[in-house]
């Protein structure tokens, strides 16, 4: 914590050194939310069916007139009626930039930076911790602390990052659905590191694109963001285990006319054995189906994951040698409605099927804007014949709906 104080100071010590001329652009979200279960709890202590809570996150930003310097301020808080894990407040993002002449820039403070090509799971995206209480799509992330330079040429992108003040990843609570038998203790939590918490992580990455392929490849050298799960049956709870890991990563697009073929591959050492995961597929779209303004997105992709799934024995109990996945032999499909009105309506539709065991996941997202400030949004996640083996089987009565509205300020 004091690293990630420390960080977030040192941007906003820019802020007073800069000229009072630029440009505000203050506004932010506020949205109330209410989650549905339809089934009744697995285990003691859970909550039964309604989930409310409100959410509010504030964006300031500043920019000088010469677009040179500029500081962001996205703080983030959610009150949750059920689930006191979920209530939490986090710095989504909080930093200053340096835009410098010669195609390179400085950024300092909190950040959230995001890698990825693929629709169903994002391998190589490992900069920012998940935010897990908020959704279970691993979509949510929290802001990290770090120094970032970007230097851009006509032949690429490289990005260099510097990161400290590690973020343990958030889990639901005793009363939160949905979650494994035993909840996750978060105060429990081990660092395999010294320095723990203010180890130094290290990342780059390089980007551009030839024709019509665009392309990336990273490295990362730190504490995992994905962490290991020791058993300690004697307190019926779960800890968090997170070690030092090296994940090299490829991510690629081929665009030609309505497709769009991507991949995302890792290899990552530090987690039992070395593995390799990879996940890959398409995306057709129709334009102006039905002689309308709508287009019709399908989605394919395959996920592949290695990691060993045994259990180990450690000084601290029993734990799994590698993070839990539910994405190891799977395939997905789905597709994405856009009707392209005033009204910025959309649809996102698809499931999972685990080859192995049959085991399906579901989700569907909607969402319409109302008015200039006003958008709703209906989500559903289903999860359908989990077998006793599968890592979703705990949460196999933990289907739920959500609604959540939103007004812009």
């Amino acid at each position: 914590m004091r690293v990630f104080l420390g960080l977030c100071g040192l941007a906003a010590a820019f802020a007073p050194t800069l000229s009072v001329a630029g440009e505000w652009d203050v506004g932010g979200e506020v949205a109330g939310e209410l989650r549905y279960f339809p089934n009744d709890p697995l285990y003691p202590g859970q909550f039964e069916h309604f989930q409310p809570s409100i959410s509010f996150q504030p964006d300031i930003r500043w920019e000088s007139d010469d677009r040179k310097h500029q500081v962001v301020l996205i703080p983030y808080a959610r009150i949750d009626a059920q689930d006191d894990e979920r209530t939490h407040i986090d710095l989504r993002e909080g930093y200053y930039r340096y835009n410098a002449d010669g195609g390179w820039s400085l950024t300092v403070g909190a950040v959230k930076v995001f890698w990825g090509r693929t629709e169903s799971r994002h391998l190589v995206d490992i900069i920012n911790q998940t935010d897990a209480v908020e959704d279970i799509d691993e979509e949510d992330k929290l802001g990290q602390p770090m120094a970032n330079l970007t230097l851009i040429n006509d032949w690429g992108t490289v990005d260099l990052y510097v990161m400290s003040g590690f973020r343990t990843r958030t889990f639901p609570g005793v009363d939160g659905r949905p979650r494994f038998a035993l909840p996750v203790d978060t105060d429990a939590e081990i660092i395999n590191r010294d320095w723990g918490r203010g180890a130094v992580d290290v990342a780059a990455r390089y980007s551009h694109y030839i024709g019509n392929w665009d392309f990336g490849v990273s490295i990362f050298h730190g504490t995992s963001r994905e962490p290991r799960f020791a058993i300690d049956g004697a307190n019926q709870r779960i800890r968090p285990v997170y070690n030092t890991i090296t994940q090299g990563g490829v991510d690629l697009q081929y665009t030609q006319d309505a497709w769009l073929w991507k991949l995302e591959a890792i290899v990552r050492e530090g987690h039992g054995d070395t593995f390799a995961a990879a996940v890959g597929g398409f995306e057709y779209t129709l334009y102006q189906i039905f002689g309308s303004n709508a287009d019709l997105g399908l989605l394919a992709e395959y996920q592949y994951d290695g990691r060993d799934e045994d259990f180990v024995l450690e000084s601290f109990g029993p734990a799994f040698a590698a993070p839990v996945t539910f994405a190891d032999n799977d395939v997905f499909a789905g597709a994405r409605l856009g009707l392209n009105d005033t009204q910025d309506t959309s649809l996102l539709a698809g499931a999972t099927v685990d080859t192995n065991d049959a085991f399906i996941g579901m989700f569907v997202e909607a969402q319409r804007r109302f008015g200039q400030n006003w958008t709703a949004e209906l989500e559903a996640r289903l999860f359908l014949n989990a077998d006793p083996d599968n890592a979703a089987y705990p949460i196999r009565d933990d289907d739920f709906i959500t609604l959540r509205v939103t007004r812009f300020f």
